[in-house]
């Protein structure tokens, strides 16, 4: 055999080895898709058992609202799940966020100490009280504390993060606080806090996080947001059929104990469709923002809500 015809075989053997060994390539579509470290923001993680072939699921934790908003807005997600407030806020400041579907309603609890004379919203009163801004939660509080002929200036309001809120309360740095699930369950599962009301009594109701993506996602790319949407109603309605899944996923990506999710499992519904009574409450919010000059000016709602995708996908199974 020629030195050429030894090279031609060799070379042939490698290719042939090379074949057999490296992975086939794969074009699937990657999704990536912004979240929270909450209970009631745990739905993404369902998606990849809903997820169709040629798709992929990328599950990206924010720890704050503002963080999970900008990742939408830079596209540094696809789409991102976070509190109304957030996503009102970038609305109303003109960024191309669109709301295309609800993550969750409820998921919040006024908090105080266990043992403290707080036993109402009127008891809030020269405490120190622990409120997230640029949070639903703190869009809710107020307007909690005008029903009460209160406001903000009858408390002693102190940013914390939602995940910090419980340490808070347990070391006695605040008096009470205004948190999101699992946090308020924590508390009450260590037995240092107690649950002083859900703030579900003002014209929001119990509106909570939002499904966004970038204006830009649905202009080039109709398709994608009609998957997506599909997927997160299907692992929606799965995570809420299935009691056990929901609180197993929870504790697993949250790194609580199974008890703690039990006792914030019922404060949670997790959903995805925007129907025209929640739009109302979203624009009611809206409103209560604009009141309190936490923005200049409402949302294009024409832009900002586009609840065309999920009317569409409430016609079918």
């Amino acid at each position: 055999m020629t030195i050429s015809r030894k090279i031609l075989l060799l070379t042939a053997i490698v290719v042939t080895v090379a074949a057999w060994t490296t992975p086939a390539f794969s074009a699937d579509r990657v999704i990536k898709v912004g979240t929270l470290k909450l209970i009631h923001a745990i739905t993404p993680y369902f998606y990849e058992k809903f997820t169709p072939a040629g798709y992929k699921i990328e599950v990206i934790p924010y720890e704050t609202p503002t963080d999970g908003k900008n990742a939408v807005v830079t596209r540094s997600v696809d789409f991102g799940t976070y509190g109304l407030a957030a996503a009102t806020l970038g609305g109303a400041a003109g960024e191309p966020v669109v709301i295309i579907g609800a993550q969750c309603n409820r998921g919040m609890a006024v908090v105080a100490g266990a043992k403290s004379d707080i036993k109402s919203i009127k008891d809030l009163a020269g405490k120190k009280v622990a409120i997230l801004p640029g949070s639903t939660q703190e869009v809710v509080i107020l307007d909690r504390l005008k029903m009460e002929g209160m406001s903000i200036k009858d408390i002693q309001p102190i940013r914390v993060s939602f995940s910090d809120m419980p340490a808070a309360l347990e070391r006695g740095d605040i008096d009470a606080y205004v948190g999101a699930e699992p946090g308020p369950s924590i508390s009450v599962a260590k037995g240092v806090g107690k649950i002083v009301e859900f703030p579900y009594s003002t014209p929001t109701g119990s509106v909570n996080m939002v499904m966004t993506t970038h204006e830009l996602m649905i202009k080039e790319n109709p398709e994608l947001v009609k998957v997506f949407l599909s997927i997160h109603r299907k692992a929606t309605e799965y995570a809420m059929a299935n009691r056990a899944a929901f609180v197993d996923m929870a504790a697993q990506k949250l790194g609580q104990p199974r008890p703690t999710i039990e006792i914030a499992a019922p404060n949670v519904e997790l959903t995805w469709n925007t129907d025209a009574d929640w739009v109302k409450r979203a624009k009611y919010y809206g409103s209560e923002m604009l009141d309190k000059k936490q923005i200049r000016a409402l949302p294009d709602y024409a832009k900002f809500i586009d609840t065309t995708f999920v009317a569409e996908l409430a016609k079918t199974r």
